[in-house]
């Protein structure tokens, strides 16, 4: 269980690191989306290289689907939700509208961070030893997203302070989430814990979608299509290597 809640920490740590540069130094925005992009090609490569291709193999295509779509559509509904409210510009660098809040925004960002970390936990339990596709793929996606949206946030004049705390605090949760997968599903079946990580990955997947790529093309124009290529080939390499 504390292994679990390392990795979920050492995944997760990218947030502050990101955040911290964001406070500090004027990192160009193009930079921003080429690292996003790079995330966003990782992410959707770990997820379906490495969990969804198991989860079939572990549970049937049909139950995968099902578990893959659910999750797709849950982060959906919470997304409507946290766009009405402002919190769809977590990952925005730039000024958030008015009325957005700033509530939503953390609960945007747990909303990632929360099964990403659950995942960490569960490819203790399958393997004896994490998935180290994934922790990269968590770690590269998590750095843009905190600098990218802590520079939003420096410009809605939020304190150095409370950014920080944000980001730690999304730290420490997902070191617990990651033990909550690990110790709660223990002694769950296969068949459960692929269709877990199949209702992840599809999260997941809709996130980088509909907040991460968006963002980056914004900033960074069509050749960040090139760059998330680069990234989906490189989860293609890292599991071949697996």
């Amino acid at each position: 269980m504390l292994e679990a809640a390392m990795w979920g920490a050492i995944a997760s740590s990218s947030l502050l690191a990101g955040s911290v540069i964001g406070l500090f130094l004027s990192i160009p925005k193009r930079i921003i989306a080429y690292f996003m992009a790079l995330g966003t090609g990782i992410l959707i490569g770990a997820s379906s290289f490495e969990l969804l291709i198991e989860a079939v193999n572990k549970s049937g295509m049909f139950t995968t689907a099902i578990a893959f779509l659910a999750g797709a559509c849950l982060f959906t509904i919470i997304e409507i939700f946290l766009y009405r409210k402002g919190g769809s510009n977590r990952k925005r660098s730039h000024k958030n509208p008015e009325g957005h809040s700033g509530l939503a925004i953390f609960v945007g960002t747990l909303m990632d961070a929360i099964p990403e970390s659950m995942i960490i936990g569960l490819s203790l339990l399958y393997t004896q030893k994490v998935d180290l596709l994934f922790l990269i793929a968590i770690f590269i996606s998590n750095f843009p997203e905190s600098l990218s949206s802590t520079v939003g946030l420096k410009k809605d004049q939020y304190s150095h302070k409370k950014i920080l705390m944000l980001w730690s605090s999304v730290i420490v949760i997902s070191a617990i989430s990651s033990s909550v997968g690990y110790l709660f599903l223990e002694n769950a079946s296969p068949t459960m814990l692929s269709s877990i990580q199949s209702f992840g990955a599809g999260g997941l997947i809709a996130m980088v979608c509909s907040t991460m790529l968006p963002e980056a093309f914004e900033q960074g124009g069509p050749t960040v299509g090139f760059v998330a290529c680069v990234g989906l080939i490189f989860s293609l390499s890292m599991s071949h290597i697996g």
